[in-house]
């Protein structure tokens, strides 16, 4: 019997995306579940930073197609022997594993401890948006910088604190924004430079909006708060380093997802700041004994969104899944052009 080929999109070398071959569209063959994995009909997918970081710097193996992407809404067809959270049929969403083959393919295994049951009042391409940075806004809230939660059923709220987000419009940004809102009582000043990101994050309930092409200190003190209990920074961390240091209350936290070539710790150590990493795809990667946690997240945020409490973060819809389109995708996070999160939706016929 004949292997069944599924389309997809990969590349073999690194090119710069104006080339057709940085990413092409191709077949492969359909992929077998196993042990824990569950094989999931990709209905949509988003396009994040880390998938243009990725295919500038990741080579593909000898003779064969990488395929990336890491974000995916879509339902169950099979299950491995050991899969005991979802049966075929379910809707699901998730954003992967950093070393396993990613979403920009109409079939595609994923591990069901790092998987959640898709919101129900949410389309595919709506929950496509919000896995990755879903998880990597409430790991970096709630598990790296510890920010109180507020007990609404009791109607008590935690201690006020100042959250300065940097980069706040983006797709990390957007979700981290509402989880604050939502979760917490904290004063939130998100960062943006374009009129339509203003909005946007204003909309997402961010209580100032600064403007990171300014030093941030000045800015911050123009809204009457002089320094702030934690800053996330989302981007450009480098850049702004003496500046988020000096907005930071003595005994602050600062954490951040970037990539910065280096930073100096020792400017921390007078007001004994504290730096939390973090990197939603350390669970999958190690196998850490705690991956079942983000299953968990999913599932939670996932109440969250049907009860109207966080909405999704499509802000781009570009089409169909091809390779011309998620090329377009890339150049627009490449060219930091994007707020919110880019969609795509179906496959050719």
């Amino acid at each position: 019997m004949q292997n069944q080929t599924v389309k997809a999109i990969g590349y073999k070398d690194n090119f710069a995306i104006d080339n057709e071959q940085a990413l092409q569209d191709i077949t492969l063959e359909k992929p077998t579940a196993t042990g824990h994995d569950i094989l999931v009909e990709v209905k949509a997918i988003s396009v994040n930073p880390v998938d243009y970081k990725i295919r500038q710097s990741r080579p593909a193996l000898d003779g064969e197609y990488a395929v990336i992407g890491w974000d995916a809404a879509g339902i169950v067809t099979a299950v491995g022997d050991e899969v005991s959270l979802f049966s075929v049929g379910d809707k699901v969403y998730y954003a992967g594993d950093l070393t396993r083959s990613g979403s920009n393919a109409e079939y595609q295994l994923v591990d069901e401890r790092i998987v959640g049951h898709m919101p129900s009042s949410l389309s595919f391409a709506e929950a496509a948006a919000l896995p990755l940075t879903t998880i990597t806004a409430w790991e970096m809230l709630f598990e790296r910088l510890q920010i109180p939660v507020s007990d609404s059923s009791s109607g008590e709220s935690a201690n006020d604190v100042s959250v300065l987000v940097i980069g706040a419009a983006g797709g990390v940004g957007s979700i981290l924004t509402q989880l604050l809102k939502t979760r917490t009582s904290a004063t939130i000043i998100g960062t943006a430079s374009r009129d339509e990101s203003v909005q946007w994050l204003k909309d997402l309930g961010a209580d100032h909006v600064i403007n990171h092409r300014n030093p941030l200190f000045d800015e911050l003190q123009q809204t009457g708060i002089n320094e702030v209990d934690y800053v996330i920074s989302l981007n450009n961390t480098d850049e702004h380093y003496e500046e988020i240091i000096k907005c930071l209350k003595p005994q602050g936290k600062l954490g951040l997802i970037d990539d910065p070539k280096s930073l100096d710790a020792n400017a921390l150590k007078t007001k004994c700041l504290s730096l939390h990493w973090e990197f939603m795809f350390t669970r999958s990667m190690f196998h850490t004994p705690d991956m079942l946690e983000q299953h968990r997240l999913l599932n939670d945020v996932a109440k969250l969104i049907d009860a109207g409490d966080i909405k999704t973060t499509v802000a781009h819809h570009l089409g169909t899944i091809t390779a011309e389109h998620v090329r377009h995708a890339h150049q627009m996070l490449e060219n930091q052009q994007a707020h919110g999160k880019i969609v795509l939706e179906g496959w050719p016929a």
